[in-house]
């Protein structure tokens, strides 16, 4: 069980640090109503419509607003059947979600379907969104909108334990399941692309993406965050154009063992 105190810090060192424009936001995916928080507002009841599940996440990374999305508040159905909240049609298992809009042959549009991710059917009942910063449950994921830079220093937090490289599924569309079902699934870190809802529909800026953080990672993302705040790798950061600049000591000694002549030197000759 995840301290709310950790991620109370997650959140601080993820705004000061990073910089981002909006709220991080803790993502729950819910398997009976009494888990709804309190204060969720839920888009039906109480806003009066539907809103697609971009458009609750937008709400609550920009206002604060805590929104709880359950089947009947959806009016995008992709996160319907990502979510595992109804079985998906024929229709679109055939590929009629993508052809001929998106794709040349319906073969291709049928084969986006297979591979779309997916909760099992009925595994949850819906998905609250809340930002970091006042969450009172233990999110299943933390998703950062962030521009290539804050990406860049998110990256390097989630790699100081392992050091290892990002393997993550891209894709144009349907960015609300992409970011949250494949982060749970996969108990990994994921790096998604605003889809074209997400843009004119959500307001997703055009130097935005998406990072994902699952429950399992976030103490190791906290220990990467501490560490990159003491080595001074926060936003905003210097940069230089001078050749043959001073590099950092391990990266001379990897040059002088290759041979490369003058690549530990900060002067042109």
């Amino acid at each position: 069980m995840l301290k709310t105190s950790v991620l109370y810090e997650c959140a601080e060192r993820i705004e000061k640090q990073i910089r981002v424009k909006t709220y991080p936001l803790a993502i729950k995916l819910l398997k009976s109503e009494d888990e709804i928080p309190k204060e969720a507002k839920r888009p039906k009841r109480d806003f009066g419509y539907c809103l697609s599940l971009c458009q609750a996440f937008s709400i609550s990374r920009r206002e604060g607003i805590t929104i709880a999305m359950m089947k009947e508040d959806m009016w995008c159905p992709e996160p319907v059947i990502g979510y595992g909240l109804a079985e998906p049609p024929q229709y679109f298992l055939d590929g009629y979600n993508r052809f001929p809009d998106n794709v040349e042959s319906l073969e291709a549009g049928a084969r986006w379907a297979r591979e779309f991710p997916r909760f099992k059917v009925g595994e949850y009942i819906g998905i609250v969104s809340t930002p970091l910063m006042k969450v009172e449950f233990e999110p299943d994921v933390v998703i950062v909108y962030c521009d290539s830079a804050q990406l860049t220093r998110l990256m390097l937090a989630a790699a100081y334990r392992d050091g290892r490289d990002f393997l993550c599924r891209l894709s144009p569309h349907a960015a609300c399941v992409y970011s949250v079902v494949i982060a749970v699934q996969n108990g990994d870190y994921q790096i998604t692309v605003p889809c074209m809802g997400d843009r004119r529909r959500a307001i997703a800026q055009d130097d935005e993406m998406i990072f994902s953080i699952p429950k399992k990672k976030l103490n190791d993302f906290i220990i990467g965050l501490r560490a990159a705040h003491k080595l001074n790798m926060n936003i905003p950061f210097g940069f230089t154009m001078m050749p043959q600049y001073k590099m950092p000591e391990s990266y001379a000694k990897i040059a002088r063992l290759m041979g490369m002549k003058k690549a530990d030197e900060s002067e042109i000759d």
